[in-house]
């Protein structure tokens, strides 16, 4: 994009908060926050940088997305760099990311608290304290009715759920409310994420008076906790937390700089005592490596998912005056020690940032000896079953050479005694996530499946139906040799990279069997033990319903549906689950 293209985009955008997209092919480049979308993106006219100024060049259209609050854009701008990855930000490749509200897009709208949000679905957030929405979600479910099952429990019931018996839905899935009705009471919890608190604290506030009067005091403690959480709600950057006068919590950053790359390491002290520590890899393009910009993008990609501490001591400030005033409503000191026990601390966790690793060596091994830019990020991948039954896969992930586990994840898979399908099925399914932006993980460097040739193969042809561009290697058991889409490498058994894949392929593996033996266990105790239910009956409730979970919420009449349930086995699946 020229100048003047630039420049008619910005004409067309409100002055408000929000979040600027660059896009070059349809893929997200650039993630930028602003107070005035309008003028921020008018400055691309004249980039303030080398680096800027290629970005804005490749360019080809500008999107945005306008929030409520300043703070609230700076979290979603942390939000869509962690999804995008986009070349010309500073990134922090780990999956977390700042909790948002949605009210999905069906006749009786369903409200809940997600990280990745339904197509057409009306969108609140992001927040940063996941605690304290929840307390506002109920609160709301509790006030207004509003329903949190899923669609396959809403659909063909006959009775209401035990969340109307306890007052949490007014069950429009058998129509104890009237459709138009239930839409009201949705506006009524539109109006409160949109700003107007007294819609929610109002009743609250009634419903505790009467609660004290009634000597309930219990139940009127309750309430005052969650109209504590409610006029809070919307207070400082929409989402703030009062963090304790003393500062019983305290993370240490120091930050390194080598090359296009940057590694954080964080220590973590609770009243007086270091108890954790960690190190965290940054993509740093050219032109970002001055440590107060990564401090600035670091703390809240890495805080999406975490508690903030009461004070952050840093090795240099956090250049981002928008970060700045984000951790102040939210209570945390930043400092910057000159001397004393808190400048030693940083000092250490420079130390700990400057020092290479074996992992670091070993992922760079792997990097050079497969003809790869780097494998920071690597996902391994198996399959586990008996005999073709309870077949399950596994799909875990590595992260500079640990293990990442809050982005492992597993599947029920089609029951059938063939690896390679088992295999095509279970990367398929992770590809087709990440083609189609449902899954909130990064894309990883590396693709390791566990097995030899004709695994490889199945799960490069599911790479090539999707259009997902990942390298993909496999690691066999049998002669630990690496199968590549160009041979076979034989590594010696003491090579550190060698050892980093097979960390990953045997994680992989325990996982998986770990997933199949909980799958069969629990098939074998639930449905086995129900009067009319054989082996055939229940492999078809299972692949109807997916999960013995899903039996005991479904419908009778999803259950007659089964071929092989009537009457009398509904009725024993009812007692028995």
């Amino acid at each position: 994009m020229d100048a003047t293209a630039v420049r008619s985009r910005a004409a067309e955008l409100p002055r408000d908060p929000g979040v600027y997209l660059f896009y070059e092919d349809e893929s997200v480049r650039y993630v930028g926050k602003a107070v005035d979308l309008r003028d921020r993106v008018r400055s691309y006219a004249d980039p303030r940088s080398d680096r800027i100024r290629r970005m804005v060049d490749r360019a080809d259209r500008i999107d945005v997305a306008v929030t409520d609050t300043e703070t609230q854009a700076l979290l979603l701008e942390a939000n869509l760099i962690k999804r995008h990855q986009p070349r010309y930000n500073v990134r922090l490749k780990d999956d977390k990311s700042y909790p948002l509200v949605q009210l999905t897009d069906h006749p009786a709208p369903r409200i809940e608290i997600t990280r990745d949000p339904d197509e057409g679905a009306t969108v609140f957030g992001p927040f940063t304290d996941k605690g304290r929405v929840e307390t506002v979600v109920k609160a709301l479910r509790e006030t207004y009715g509003l329903r949190g099952c899923s669609d396959h429990k809403y659909r063909g019931r006959d009775r209401p759920c035990l969340d109307y018996e306890m007052g949490l839905c007014s069950a429009p899935c058998t129509g104890e409310i009237d459709l138009d009705a239930y839409a009201e009471d949705v506006r009524a919890a539109t109006r409160f994420f949109e700003g107007e608190t007294g819609v929610l604290a109002d009743p609250l506030r009634r419903e505790m008076e009467a609660a004290a009067q009634d000597q309930s005091f219990e139940r009127a403690a309750n309430l005052r906790d969650q109209l504590d959480a409610v006029e809070s709600f919307h207070g400082a950057g929409g989402d703030a937390v009062s963090a304790p006068a003393d500062e019983r919590t305290v993370d240490v950053l120091g930050a390194a700089v080598e090359g296009d790359r940057a590694t954080v390491a964080r220590l973590h002290s609770e009243r007086g005592q270091l108890v954790d520590r960690s190190r965290h890899r940054l993509d740093a393009p050219d032109g970002e490596g001055r440590v107060g910009a990564l401090l600035a993008a670091f703390i809240p990609q890495y805080y999406a998912d975490r508690d903030l501490p009461d004070a952050l001591l840093c090795s240099e400030r956090p250049d981002d005056p928008d970060v700045l005033a984000w951790l102040e409503a939210e209570g945390v000191a930043v400092r910057v020690p000159g001397a004393g026990r808190e400048a030693k601390l940083v000092d250490l966790a420079l130390k700990n940032a400057r020092r290479r690793t074996g992992d670091d060596a070993a992922s760079a091994r792997l990097a050079d000896a497969l003809g790869l830019d780097g494998v920071d990020r690597i996902e391994g991948f198996d399959v586990s079953h008996t005999g073709g039954t309870d077949v399950v896969g596994s799909n875990v992930c590595f992260v500079d050479g640990s293990a990442e586990t809050a982005a492992y994840r597993r599947k029920k898979l089609t029951e059938r005694n063939d690896d390679y399908a088992n295999m095509r099925e279970l990367v398929r399914w992770r590809a087709a996530r990440a083609v189609e932006g449902r899954d909130d993980r990064p894309d990883p460097d590396l693709l390791l499946i566990d097995g030899g040739d004709g695994q490889l193969a199945a799960a490069r042809d599911a790479l090539s139906e999707t259009g997902w561009d990942v390298p993909a290697v496999a690691l066999a058991k049998a002669e630990e040799r690496v199968v590549t889409p160009d041979g076979v490498h034989d590594w010696p058994d003491d090579a550190p990279h060698l050892h980093l894949l097979q960390r990953v392929r045997d994680e992989a593996h325990r996982f998986a069997v770990q997933y199949h033996g909980s799958v069969r266990d629990e098939v074998s105790t639930a449905l086995d033990d129900v009067d009319g239910i054989g082996p055939e009956t229940r492999r078809r409730l299972l692949r109807r319903f997916g999960s013995v979970e899903n039996v005991r919420g479904a419908s009778r009449a999803d259950l007659l549906d089964v071929e092989g349930v009537g009457e009398k086995t509904a009725e024993a699946l009812a007692r028995r689950l």
